[in-house]
């Protein structure tokens, strides 16, 4: 049994200003695309998790990791006493803007809820999503939504976005969350409308520890619309058709062999 753990994609974020516990208030419109990490599942007496693919060596599959947290969440609420055997087969970069950890924790959700057969529906989760951290809802409904709050206050979008071309690259330079949200000026620029019309307020950050990103974005610059996703350093560009959007990755490729690419659709 396995979940996909689909890449998440910020449309457009705008940071409206700090809160009280630390988090920032922000308003984005959260897309994901059809592919993404793949977490598996077998059976065991305890709780174990192995990582594999392209960049498992980022990432240590110990009692931090949160895809083992949120298995341990999901075991204690619901009274579970078996194990599971899960696998992470690591195809997203780590700390790049597109939700790979929180991807993979609500695909573990997901997953297990399943294996064990607790009964959960989706609402169910949700609230223990909200625990893991702020994207982890959004990454658990892998819906296309407008997310306020930290994020995780979540109203579904039916814009046509289903089908529509996309591309993800990333120039293989991890960027902080943290560090990102530090570096905002602290200006609120205003809300979020269209997100067509939209930007990304930490793009400005983010560039300051990985100006790379404004190659890339350089890069995308034949898309109908190119934009950073969250914290960065991945960025998107949406396409009319998935030829233009094929002729764009290669194009990519051969002038930037070593950045990481993803064409692939919007869900």
């Amino acid at each position: 049994m396995h979940e996909t753990a689909f890449a998440k994609i910020n449309l457009a974020l705008h940071v409206r200003g700090r809160m009280p516990d630390g988090y920032h208030r922000i308003e984005t419109v959260f897309a994901f695309a059809e592919d993404g990490d793949v977490v598996s599942v077998a059976e065991s007496d305890s709780l174990e998790l192995e990582i594999s693919g392209p960049f498992a060596g980022d990432l240590a599959a110990d009692e931090d990791n949160l895809v083992l947290r949120a298995a341990k969440a999901l075991r204690d609420r619901y009274g579970v006493s078996v194990g599971a055997r899960l696998a992470l087969d690591k195809r997203l970069p780590v700390a790049s803007g597109i939700g790979g950890g929180s991807a993979d924790a609500a695909a573990a959700l997901r997953l297990l809820a399943r294996w064990w057969g607790v009964g959960a529906d989706e609402a169910d989760l949700l609230g223990l999503a909200a625990s893991l951290g702020a994207d982890v809802p959004a990454c658990l409904l892998s819906r296309s939504a407008r997310g306020t709050g930290r994020g995780d206050a979540l109203e579904p979008v039916d814009e046509g976005l289903s089908g529509r071309p996309v591309l993800l690259v990333n120039p293989c330079v991890p960027v902080s969350t943290a560090s990102v949200f530090r570096g905002w000026d602290g200006i609120d620029r205003g809300p979020l409308a269209a997100w067509q019309d939209g930007r990304n307020d930490l793009e400005a950050a983010a560039r300051a520890i990985a100006p790379e990103i404004g190659d890339v974005l350089a890069a995308l610059s034949g898309a109908d619309l190119a934009r950073m996703s969250g914290s960065g350093a991945t960025c998107f560009g949406l396409y009319s058709t998935e030829g233009a959007r094929d002729s764009a990755a290669r194009a990519i490729l051969g002038s930037h062999p070593v950045w990481w690419r993803l064409p692939s659709r919007l869900r």
